[in-house]
Order: structure tokens, then sequence, then C-alpha cells
């Protein structure tokens, strides 16, 4: 018995002076690693999960080759995600336009240990009746279709405060490490529609949907909107359940996060490091939309689709 005690700490003590030798050694390479290299290698490391990497303000955003274009929406996703650690606030917007029902939804909240939003445009090959927009699947706009959006979260604070604008048919900014309740965001949301009256049928839509009028502004074909507190949804007890448990290991997770990436600060050093160091932990980093269809495995690799113009200027901590 005192022989396997013995062995068991011997090995207990080689395993921590391994871990410490490895993680000196990452923290070396990461260091050795200029500005540009670290943009290429994480725009790289995202790309097959359909998300690029902004250096520059230190978030994810998805691709507008994205795999998850291939699935589309449908109501099932928002009633699955607290079951994946997504706990979100969702404005669906349906709206009927050239013969087809169109959804333009907003989300924002926590995925995970990433703080996010996204504005999704999505249509159904026809008119659809009302009580067929939650069995429904609608696809992703293409790209004729796609709308020219903006979007800026900021929490009541503005310590987490952010922007993306894009030509897209799914706008998403993902902030890692940082755990923030849904209520407590504010979304800024801005789409440009190609006519008036698609502009008109959103705006009915937003009307039909109970959202706050006096919270829209609208300027030529261009129409933008607040997206503050979500209408009050008469949640049932497992999917309560299911919230609350969600949020409690992602603020857990997130704590983790902070505290196994803290030899660095800046969020790119942070993200490689976990990704030498427990590239489990990286995956699951990336994998915001989990309830999707898993990801096919490529031919081959492409080359990166990010170019890092280089900066001399010391990145803030997102």
């Amino acid at each position: 018995m005192y022989y396997a005690l013995f062995i068991l700490l011997l090995l207990a003590l080689f395993g921590m002076i391994f871990s410490c030798v490895r993680r000196k050694k990452i923290i070396r390479r990461i260091n050795c690693m200029d500005k540009c290299q670290k943009c290429s290698k994480l725009a790289q490391l995202a790309e097959p999960f359909g998300y690029d990497y902004h250096c520059r303000y230190g978030f994810f955003s998805s691709t507008l080759d994205a795999w998850q274009k291939d699935a589309g929406y449908t109501w099932l996703y928002d009633y699955m995600a607290p079951r994946f650690q997504m706990v979100l606030d969702a404005l669906p917007i349906y709206f009927d336009y050239h013969g087809k029902t169109w959804l333009i939804e907003l989300w924002k909240g926590q995925y995970g240990i990433n703080t996010g939003a996204e504005i999704g445009i999505y249509h159904a090959d026809r008119l659809l009746s009302e009580e067929e927009y939650k069995t429904a699947l609608f696809t992703a706009a293409e790209d004729s279709e796609m709308l020219p959006c903006t979007l800026r979260l900021c929490d009541q604070t503005e310590k987490v405060c952010a922007q993306i604008s894009e030509h897209h048919w799914w706008l998403t900014m993902f902030l890692p490490g940082l755990f923030t309740e849904p209520s407590d965001l504010c979304m800024e949301a801005s789409i440009c529609f190609p006519t008036m009256q698609m502009r008109n049928a959103f705006y009915d839509g937003l009307y039909h949907a109970g959202y706050a009028m006096n919270d829209i502004s609208t300027q030529g074909c261009c129409l933008s909107l607040l997206f503050r507190t979500c209408r009050k949804e008469n949640f049932n007890l497992l999917t309560r359940f299911w919230r609350r448990l969600s949020q409690f290991l992602n603020q857990l997770f997130c704590s983790l996060y902070i505290w196994v990436t803290r030899p660095f600060l800046c969020t790119e050093d942070r993200i490689l490091f976990l990704y030498y160091y427990l590239p489990v932990a990286f995956r699951m980093l990336l994998r915001l939309r989990r309830f999707h269809r898993r990801c096919h495995k490529k031919n081959g690799c492409r080359p990166p689709r990010y170019h890092c113009a280089c900066r001399t200027r010391k990145e803030d901590v997102s």
C-alpha cells in the first residue's frame, strides 16, 4: 500500500513538473510571435468553425461562407439553445415580401464564455401562416439577398462595447472571456433594405411583434432599432432550469478561462495560450452554435482569409 501511495505521489509530482515546463514553453512561444503571426494563426484556427477573428477589436464574427449557412434556421434552435449553454434574448421579426415569408432575427446574450450578438437574415420558399412560423425551416439569404447591417453591443456600464458593419446574411460578434446577463446588454442594429417596400414590410413586422415603436428610427431605406429587453417569455420549468444552470456554468467557465490564461492580457494571446495548452477547451470556445449540424470535414486546407496590417499599438483587453 505504501509503495502504491509513493508511486502515486511521484506520478503527481512528475505531472506537475511536466505541466509547469510545458506552460512556460507555450508562454515563450506566444511571446516570440508578432502581431501579424498571431492574427493569421487565429484566423486559420477559426475558419473551420465558420468564424473569423478581428484582431484589432478582439472578437470573433461569422464568415460569409460559414458552414452554418447550410443549416438555415428553425424555431427549435432557439428552444434548444439553453441546453447548449447559450442563454439569449431573441427578437424574431417575420414579414412577407415578394411572395416569401422573411425572418430577420436579433439575438444577444451569453454564448458559453462569450458575450455576443447576432443578426440573422432568412426566408421561407413561400408565404407562411403564423401557425407555421415555429415549424418551418427558413433558409439563409443568398448572396444577392444579403443586406448591409451594422451591429453595436454595449452593456449598462459600456464596459463591454463593440461594433461591426458588413454586407451579410448572418452578422455576428462574440467577445471571449466576458460574462454578461442578456438583460444587461443593449444591442443597436441598423439594416438597409433594397426597397422602401421591404423596409416598410419589416417595420410592420416589428409592430406585429409588439416592439416599442419609439426605439425605431428610419432614414430612406435604412431602419435602426434598439434591442434592450426581450418581450416576456413564459418559459416552462425545464427551460428556466436550463437557463439558470447554463448561466452558472458560463460564469464558472469564464472565470476558469481568465484564471488559466492569466499570464496574458490581450485577447489573442489568451486564446492562443488556450489553444496550445488546452486544445479541447479551445474547440469548446468556438462551438458557438453547437446545436446546428456538425461541421463537415473539408478535403485539403484553404489559406486564411484574414490579412493583418501590423500595428504597434497595444490592444486593449476586450
